[in-house]
């Protein structure tokens, strides 16, 4: 038996149920004037009730703003200030938003759930054409907020935890992989790794990569320390892992990002360790960071620049009603430096 599809709601639904006509749900998505705040107020709750957002074609031919695109990341804005990845990665954006005389519009929010608010503000508001976002967890509510809202989005993260959308991602598993595979070859049997936030769907992804392939290689020794990403906090992680006895203390370090990484060339030197004679420290991302350290630091590297770049093309396809094409980005790639060496 044929299942009977869901009618559409459309613009006539949205007025019905505020008891308003279709010109004035018109004139409150458009900022038009000629209605009183409760009537606004009361068709933007229909219409949220409903499910039902103007689309593009329509919002477009209203003039609503398809040359702003929004980025809402959910960091302290000092930890921000100072992750060079972060900076790569909107200057990537914005070198294609320029191509298209387009704007960024940044907002930094505390919790997932302002985020949420945020978005759909901005889009309701007709302040974007469509969105990046970042740092997907799992059961992300965005994805279904977006699809909810009809709003043009590319999603930078692996599909798994995307919900459906146009992602753009690189693949975190492989390269934990490769790093771990490399400290071993070196012929470290004791490595550990400095990560991120564990609510984060990457660094889940990367968490389980290091489990797998440091069982598979049956290391002697594997430890993970969760972090914020910050340098105070990297150099914690590594002073705790260092502090102890030196058969039970790793002689590889893996870091999530490049300031932890140089937070913990500082904790070796501060504990008379030498780099990489003592202990090999590798690095993630390969930021300018990464070569202006003494050793200079080993690391993962890719093109985050070009990685920005990609998410806003695919972006501006998906606002131009194309699929855009969810794909992954090169994955990064070892460059070894200074800061990695077999062990003493």
């Amino acid at each position: 038996m044929t299942a009977t599809p869901t009618p559409r709601v459309t613009i006539k639904d949205v007025a019905a149920r505020a008891g308003v006509s279709k010109g004035a749900v018109s004139l409150a998505f458009n900022h038009k004037p000629g209605l009183s705040d409760a009537t606004r107020d009361r068709i933007f709750r229909a219409a949220h009730e409903l499910g039902w957002a103007p689309s593009l074609t329509a919002r477009t031919l209203a003039g609503s703003r398809v040359d702003v695109v929004g980025l809402a990341v959910c960091r302290p804005a000092r930890v921000l200030g100072l992750e060079p990845w972060y900076m790569e990665f909107v200057s990537g954006v914005q070198s294609v938003l320029a191509e298209h005389s387009s704007s960024l519009l940044l907002r930094l929010v505390r919790n997932m759930d302002e985020e949420v608010g945020v978005q759909e503000a901005w889009w309701r508001a007709r302040q974007i054409g469509g969105s990046i976002l970042v740092d997907f967890r799992a059961d992300d509510p965005r994805a279904a907020m977006t699809q909810r809202l009809g709003m043009p989005a590319v999603a930078v993260g692996h599909p798994s935890l995307t919900g459906g959308l146009t992602s753009v991602w690189t693949d975190d598993a492989t390269a934990v992989t490769e790093a771990v595979r490399y400290l071993a070859a070196l012929g470290h049997r004791r490595i550990a790794r400095v990560g991120g936030a564990a609510d984060l769907g990457h660094t889940a992804i990367r968490t389980a990569a290091f489990d797998q392939a440091a069982g598979t290689l049956a290391l002697a020794g594997a430890w993970q320390v969760g972090t914020d990403f910050s340098g105070d906090a990297g150099a914690r992680a590594t002073r705790s892992l260092l502090t102890a006895a030196r058969a039970d203390r790793p002689t590889a370090i893996l870091y999530d990002n490049d300031i932890m990484a140089v937070a913990g060339l500082s904790v070796a030197a501060e504990m008379g360790l030498r780099v990489p004679e003592d202990v090999s420290l590798l690095a993630w991302d390969d930021s300018q960071l990464c070569r202006l350290t003494h050793p200079t630091l080993s690391a993962m590297s890719h093109d985050v620049h070009g990685f920005g770049a990609d998410v806003a093309r695919t972006l501006f396809s998906v606002i131009a009603g194309g699929e855009g094409g969810s794909h992954p980005v090169p994955t990064p790639v070892l460059m070894p430096r200074g800061s990695t060496a077999p062990p003493r």
